[in-house]
């Protein structure tokens, strides 16, 4: 239905029923009520539809917006730092070489996870504590379907798997990987020393 175009007088009846049988789930600010109750001809159906809602649905008012969760280069920004701060520096820098690297461009979540985990443990069970790991940093492949396709899903679920068991025990911090290194689209997994 277009904004401009004049509702008919089936729609008009109906829309009067509605609004003079519609109860408002709490009681209005105002002694007047929220809906109108009556429509004038020279007003767009989408007009008086706007006009009846209150005005922090409507858009009238300004609200506070949605407070979305942070975007994951800023989760694992903002994470503590659990290791020494100036490792954790040069790390930042690219100063410390990796002493292993995993790529896991092309693999499915489901051959991914099984590498991932392999790798990790097999290298915290030899001693090393920088390791690489590579994912990419996505395709944009939203092909328009009814579920948007998330950007990136290995680079997104990579950090989870490594704050999960079996993995977390072995993990001491996760951070983005310098330029130099791949930048967003690899991680430094910096792995605790063995007991």
């Amino acid at each position: 239905m277009s904004r401009g175009r004049k509702p008919r007088s089936d729609e008009l009846d109906l829309w009067r029923k509605v609004a003079t049988s519609a109860e408002p789930l709490r009681k209005p600010a105002q002694s007047e009520a929220s809906m109108p109750k009556t429509l004038d001809s020279d007003i767009s159906f989408h007009d008086a539809v706007i006009e009846g809602l209150p005005k922090r649905i409507a858009g009238t008012n300004k609200t506070k917006p949605n407070d979305l969760a942070p975007s994951l280069p800023d989760q694992i920004a903002r994470s503590p730092v659990q290791m020494d701060k100036k490792t954790f520096g040069r790390m930042n820098k690219g100063r410390l070489q990796p002493e292993a690297r995993l790529d896991l461009h092309g693999m499915t979540l489901d051959r991914a996870h099984p590498a991932l985990v392999r790798f990790v443990l097999s290298n915290h069970a030899s001693g090393k504590r920088l390791v690489l790991v590579i994912t990419g940093k996505g395709k944009s492949r939203d092909d328009g379907g009814p579920i948007p396709v998330r950007f990136g899903v290995l680079r997104h679920q990579v950090p989870q798997w490594l704050a999960m068991p079996p993995l977390s025990g072995a993990v001491l911090q996760i951070t983005q990987a310098h330029q130099k290194h791949g930048g967003s689209g690899a991680y430094y997994v910096y792995l605790r020393r063995q007991r």
